[in-house]
């Protein structure tokens, strides 16, 4: 499934191989989970999946801090769901503040369900509990789940060389905590930025001047360009073959109720995965309203009828129509032009361009700086339409990048920059 990994960590598909590699080294020098990298260590209350039907799997990135004993509360939640049949996947972000039933102890925020499943001896523990939690509140069965700290996070993308992320907006935190609940004072300057694990895991945390959904854009961002990179220079020959290395460094920071078996058939679908065919969504502002407990918490009370538009997105195959047209009509992007030039009419000209291939234009406008290159941002997974959009600017599909920030009203935004012609 996957593909991914982590909380963060992962490249939606990729990082699975990774973990592959570490698991079956690991299993080789021990004959039983030991604290280490767990494999099928908890009950799963769903047959053997047999390689055959879509699979869920939820991922998992705790808090765990060096020198701290757990449980932890789940910094940070995503689910994954992998159809083998249609070769397609999609990636939903959970808002960790996500006021939902947890199925026995009441009403809670949806992070704490982890830390309640293990201080209560669920069955299965915590990440049983964190399970049925998901699962009953989106509506599908989730089958696994992976675990991964931040060090796992870092360690993974450093595995891979690192990874390029196009930064929309400045950030600047002084205020970025560091391990020992200090401060680590953060800039990453706008533009394309090359990220070694350190930098990719701080650009996924930061929450200074912006919301908990910018963030989960921002940590899909960060593991599609693991799986991209990983994809196109082919490096998971080289990953297969650094298997002592990879466990070494993964050691106790990743846990998972997938077989090995499993694991290995995950990898093979996730290079079969066309990154069209990869929908992302998040629980947003627009599936949720602000809430104060009787407490004094604040949390986002859910709005059902709104979150099941995200069901059809990130559990049922894409359409599978050979007809573009209808493909993009199914699509239905919003698309907003932003000219990033110091030349007048450029965003007109490049809208007439994509109406003439079917395309929806809704906005058009000046970007907040000049860019040297042309980017497509795409911000909810309609890949189709990015594509026939490079195609009608005369792009290169490396034009088209994660958006890591919400687009707002926007599926894709294209900026313009003094590269076209």
């Amino acid at each position: 499934m996957l593909a991914f990994v982590a909380a963060l960590c992962v490249s939606i598909v990729t990082l699975v191989d990774v973990a592959r590699s570490a698991l079956t080294n690991w299993q080789t020098a021990s004959a039983a989970p030991v604290g280490g990298i767990g494999v099928g260590a908890e009950r799963n209350e769903y047959p053997h999946w047999n390689g055959k039907e879509r699979v869920s799997i939820l991922i998992l990135g705790v808090d765990q801090r060096p020198g701290e004993r757990g449980p932890w509360r789940t910094d940070t939640m995503l689910v994954v769901s992998v159809d083998p049949v249609s070769k397609s996947a999609g990636l939903l972000s959970i808002p960790r503040d996500l006021w939902v039933e947890i199925p026995g102890h009441g009403s809670d925020r949806i992070n704490t369900a982890y830390v309640t499943g293990e201080v209560t001896q669920f069955p299965g523990g915590g990440p049983a509990l964190a399970k049925k939690t998901v699962q009953e509140n989106l509506g599908e069965p989730i089958h696994y789940y992976l675990r991964v700290n931040f060090a796992a996070f870092q360690q993974l993308v450093d595995l891979v060389g690192g990874v390029d992320v196009y930064v929309e907006r400045e950030i600047n935190d002084p205020a970025y905590p560091d391990m020992n609940y200090g401060y680590d004072p953060l800039r990453i300057p706008a533009g394309w930025q090359h990220m070694d694990g350190a930098l990719a895991l701080k650009y996924a945390r930061t929450r200074h001047a912006s919301s908990d959904f910018e963030r989960a854009h921002r940590q899909q961002q960060v593991m599609l360009a693991v799986r991209d990179k990983v994809t196109r220079l082919d490096l998971l020959p080289e990953l297969l073959s650094r298997t002592r290395e990879i466990a070494a460094t993964l050691g106790n920071s990743i846990q998972t109720d997938l077989t090995l078996d499993q694991l290995v058939r995950l990898a093979q679908l996730g290079n079969e995965i066309d990154r069209a065919r990869i929908c992302t969504a998040t629980i947003d502002e627009a599936m949720t309203r602000s809430w104060t407990t009787p407490q004094g918490a604040s949390v986002l009370v859910p709005d059902r009828a709104k979150m099941a538009v995200l069901h059809d997105l990130i559990f049922s195959a894409p359409t599978t129509a050979g007809d573009e047209a209808a493909q993009l009509a199914a699509e239905s992007a919003r698309i907003a032009v932003l000219n990033g030039t110091r030349t007048n009419g450029v965003a007109t000209q490049a809208a007439d361009r994509l109406k003439s291939q079917g395309l929806r234009v809704d906005s058009l406008g000046s970007a907040d700086h000049v860019s040297t290159q042309t980017l497509i941002l795409v911000y909810t997974g309609k890949m189709v339409s990015a594509r026939v959009a490079a195609r009608a600017l005369g792009l290169p599909e490396s034009a088209i990048v994660p958006g890591g920030d919400p687009g707002g009203e926007w599926d894709l935004k294209i900026i313009l920059g003094t590269d076209w012609k």
